[in-house]
């Protein structure tokens, strides 16, 4: 008999409740150094190279695996471990929106740009302390709920601070856009403050050099660890490459206007949330490996819809048809799958594996664009969707091959909870 909370009955406590404000305030500073940013600059009538410039604003997103060990030694002296370094980032990246909000783009475009790097750099810290608290915090059986509540969080926040700061600024100004968006961040700090105590505690590494080096002799020290990379880099191999000329496709490929496909891909967003959400729910009833398993199927399948629509041509019904069912078919995938890197990370070095696991899965969405193109320009449209499908067969075939040892993962990396938990 299942001694856990199964389906809708799974949201009842105050570890899930906290994932939808903490998921918002990890989204939030995203758009507003990068898209929301963007459009700013080009209101202001900064010229377009320094508009390219601005771009590398992001990299410390993809480069937050090199100071992770540092928040996993790091113990602040207030909140404990986690909570405590929640707090400050989050803090500082408020304070950090203000500065923005303060500085001109047209007057003093460097010292914007110092800010929104540092914005961004806060940010990707936030982001290193929120995966490791949501690991430590949630129960087995709460993570892929929690996932998908977080993602539901993450990407409310995402549309708030892209097309919501764009609306607002049309209103107000771009200056009090950001203001309002740093005060935002600063009333999401009661979120952290009503959060519980991680309920899975370690001590932290002893030294700088043991929380760098163990976090990885740990990793490997463990059966099939290498398969465990594998899976990491091929589950979501198969979207990557459907995802990657999407946009091309739908307006290149097939005739689409840019109203179309912004229109289908903001219903998209929508189906995402719902499909982590659902995909969330049944895995407090499946399990890890089984949802792996069928949502990774799922995901693979829905890359045909844009099969159908390369060969049915331009039709709105199946646009919509497509992009929905992939869209919530990937929301799924995700929960699943950020289920799964959460089961892997052992609860003392959980901010450094994490980050380093998250940015091995990213690779396949970063290196996908040219494989993809010269793909399409041999087969063509139709038959480059079919082999989406086969791309993705190798992770659900990885997934298959190591789900005891996945099972067994999961039940190692479980301690004993707290008292109050």
């Amino acid at each position: 008999m299942n001694e856990h909370p199964t389906g809708l009955a799974a949201l009842m406590n105050r570890r899930l409740a906290v994932m939808l404000p903490l998921g918002f305030a990890s989204g939030l500073p995203l758009a507003l150094t990068a898209g929301t940013l963007q459009a700013w600059l080009t209101v202001e009538g900064v010229d377009l190279k320094t508009i390219g410039i601005f771009t590398l604003v992001g990299l410390p997103y993809t480069l937050k695996f090199l100071w992770a060990p540092l928040m996993d030694r790091i113990v602040p002296p207030w909140f404990g471990r986690r909570r405590g370094w929640m707090m400050l980032t989050q803090l500082c990246v408020a304070v950090g929106l203000g500065l923005m909000a303060l500085t001109s783009p047209r007057t003093d475009p460097e010292q914007l740009a110092a800010f929104a790097l540092l914005v961004a750099f806060l940010s990707a810290s936030l982001d290193i302390v929120f995966d490791a608290y949501r690991t430590d915090t949630l129960h087995p059986h709460e993570r892929g709920l929690g996932a998908a509540v977080w993602v539901n969080g993450y990407r409310v926040a995402l549309l708030a601070a892209g097309a919501g700061a764009l609306v607002l600024a049309d209103y107000v100004g771009w200056q009090a856009t950001y203001l309002a968006m740093a005060a935002v961040m600063m009333a999401g700090l009661s979120a952290i403050l009503l959060s519980p105590e991680p309920t899975r505690v370690a001590d932290p590494p002893k030294s700088l050099a043991e929380a760098v080096g163990a976090p990885l002799r740990e990793f490997f020290s463990r059966p099939q660890a290498i398969g465990f990379l594998a899976v990491i880099v091929l589950y979501k191999l198969g979207d990557a490459f459907a995802s990657s000329l999407q946009t091309a496709f739908l307006i290149g490929g097939v005739g689409f206007s840019v109203t179309d496909v912004g229109a289908a891909k903001g219903i998209g967003v929508f189906a995402t949330l719902f499909g982590a959400l659902i995909g969330g729910v049944m895995m407090t009833r499946t399990g890890l490996v089984p949802s792996l398993l069928i949502f990774g199927l799922l995901q693979a399948v829905s890359n045909l819809g844009f099969a159908l629509l390369a060969m049915v041509g331009k039709s709105s019904a199946m646009l919509m048809t497509a992009i929905v069912v992939e869209n919530v078919t990937g929301g799924m995938g995700t929960a699943a799958f950020v289920a799964l890197v959460m089961s892997l990370c052992d609860p003392r070095y959980t901010a450094t594996q994490f980050a380093l696991l998250s940015s091995l899965e990213a690779l396949g969405r970063v290196f996908a664009g040219r494989p993809s193109a010269e793909i399409v320009d041999a087969v063509g449209w139709t038959q480059f969707f079919v082999l989406t499908l086969v791309v993705a067969l190798p992770g659900i075939f990885a997934v298959w091959s190591l789900r005891h040892r996945i099972e067994q993962e999961q039940k190692e990396r479980t301690p004993a909870f707290s008292p109050a938990a």
